[in-house]
């Protein structure tokens, strides 16, 4: 898994896209209605910031900021580390890891294409461990 190419892993109907001058709460709105956790800011076609519920929690919640006023420009993370859609699924998921974050923007000529989640790469390894968890748990009983 680890050896797949970013590109081939992303989610492009799951790009959710706001301009800098978007509130937080409207962008909230927008993650709550497509299931992500990041909004890829962007302005003239070309990404700018990411947005996460990490910055809405600690950058607006917990600053006593309020989400109806605030927007985007302010709060977001800027000129967010990326990468290319036909990098390494392992070298994305490093890149998260060193830097501290769980989503990556993927990038392809300054237009952003898509979005790696570490929780969504993990997601197959993480289901494969469920089941052969459950496999063993149900082997012990019988035994």
């Amino acid at each position: 898994m680890l050896s797949t190419r970013v590109g081939d892993l992303i989610e492009k109907r799951k790009l959710v896209v706001a301009a800098p001058d978007t509130s937080v709460a409207r962008a909230a709105g927008m993650m709550k209605k497509h299931e992500v956790g990041a909004v890829l800011v962007v302005e003239q076609g070309r990404l700018v910031g990411i947005f996460t519920e990490r910055d809405a929690v600690y950058r607006v919640m917990a600053a006593g900021l309020q989400p109806h006023a605030t927007l985007l420009r302010e709060v977001m993370t800027r000129e967010p580390v990326t990468v290319a859609p036909d990098e390494l699924l392992g070298t994305a998921m490093l890149l998260m890891h060193e830097h501290g974050f769980r989503h990556a923007p993927v990038v392809e000529d300054g237009r952003p294409i898509g979005v790696v989640s570490a929780r969504k790469a993990l997601d197959p390894d993480l289901e494969e461990f469920s089941v052969e968890a459950a496999r063993r748990k149900s082997y012990r009983r019988v035994a």
